[in-house]
């Protein structure tokens, strides 16, 4: 295992210290450094936006807290869940009054922990909605839809959620702005290498040189096919055809696209993937509203990217179009 590092018990308490040093105007925790949350929160009279999750996925999750997007994240170990208790300090810490709004993966211990911190913020009277994310379509067929994992698509969400909690919508509103975003995004994802989780020292899997993985999850879980390495247009077409035939959307019809590295994987290979899929969109009659290229949604040094695609009417264009400000996310 080559990282740099100091002791690997320490890798994400003190990923985190850097973070909220390097970010002290946006960034601020509450007595645990793994409850991070924006800086001048609570935000009164505002409806509070919190996720979680596991580290080692930067910038999701706990790079999206910040004006426009989210309040609060609660932040795990390497690939683990946070606790409860974390949940629940977040969410106390950000409660501005109007309520506050869960959006995070589909997996198991985020939520049965997510769960568990509802309830006992019900105790404080905090009044909480969940949406969970779950876009990737290699993970479960059409039919099976609720057993889908959670991956880069969740940044849709956050964007207009957070969009429509700053313009002082409801919680219902919130909520139903994540949801419709929700519904509208599918992702797919190959990869091409392993990663290593530092307390593990080791690789989460292996693959050959000559392979890849179309549809593998972001915490190293089976996708759909194991094969040998194809070209980019080939890969791109595959992710592309798979997500064109669950999403359906019609000609004439506008789309987000979201081009995603999984943290090995160098911009110019990511914006050859984006080329082709705005020609395979261009074929189709389909438009693309907004172009998002980079590392959105990491599994840490993995190699390999994902594609999401969110069809957009003129609310949810209006809700991603609105600005925002977060350490890794800014849009004017």
């Amino acid at each position: 295992m080559k990282k740099i590092l100091n002791q690997p018990a320490d890798f994400v308490p003190e990923m985190l210290d850097g973070l909220i040093k390097a970010h002290p105007d946006q960034l601020a925790y509450t007595e645990d450094i793994h409850c991070i949350v924006r800086a001048d929160s609570p935000v009164q009279g505002k409806v509070a936006l919190a996720t979680g999750g596991g580290s080692g996925h930067l910038p999701v999750f706990l790079g999206y807290v910040g004006k426009g997007m989210l309040d609060g994240c609660a932040v795990g170990d390497v690939f683990a869940s946070p606790s409860a208790d974390q949940m629940l300090a977040v969410t106390k810490r950000i409660d501005g009054g109007k309520g506050v709004v869960y959006i995070y993966g589909n997996y198991g211990g985020d939520v049965m922990n997510f769960d568990m911190a509802a309830e006992m913020a019900s105790f404080d009277d905090i009044e909480v909605k969940t949406v969970l994310v779950k876009d990737d379509v290699a993970s479960a067929p059409p039919a099976e839809a609720g057993r889908r994992r959670g991956v880069a698509g969740m940044v849709f969400a956050f964007k207009c959620a957070g969009a429509k909690a700053d313009q002082g919508g409801s919680i219902d509103e919130v909520a139903a702005a994540a949801e419709k975003a929700l519904a509208n995004t599918r992702t797919m994802g190959v990869a091409l290498s392993p990663c290593t989780v530092p307390r593990a020292g080791k690789p989460t899997f292996t693959i050959g040189e000559d392979e890849m993985e179309i549809g593998m999850g972001i915490h190293g879980e089976p996708g759909m096919k194991r094969e040998k390495l194809q070209t980019a247009d080939e890969i791109t077409e595959r992710m592309m055809d798979a997500i064109l035939a669950d999403l359906q959307p019609n000609p004439g019809d506008s789309l987000a696209v979201m081009v995603n590295g999984l943290g090995a994987t160098p911009p110019e290979e990511l914006y050859i993937i984006y080329r082709k899929a705005h020609d395979l969109l261009a074929q189709r009659g389909i438009g693309v509203h907004r172009a998002y290229v980079g590392e959105y949604a990491t599994s840490m040094e993995m190699a390999g990217a994902s594609i999401t695609l969110m069809k957009v009417d003129p609310e949810l264009a209006a809700l991603l179009d609105y600005p925002a400000q977060t350490p890794f996310f800014i849009q004017l």
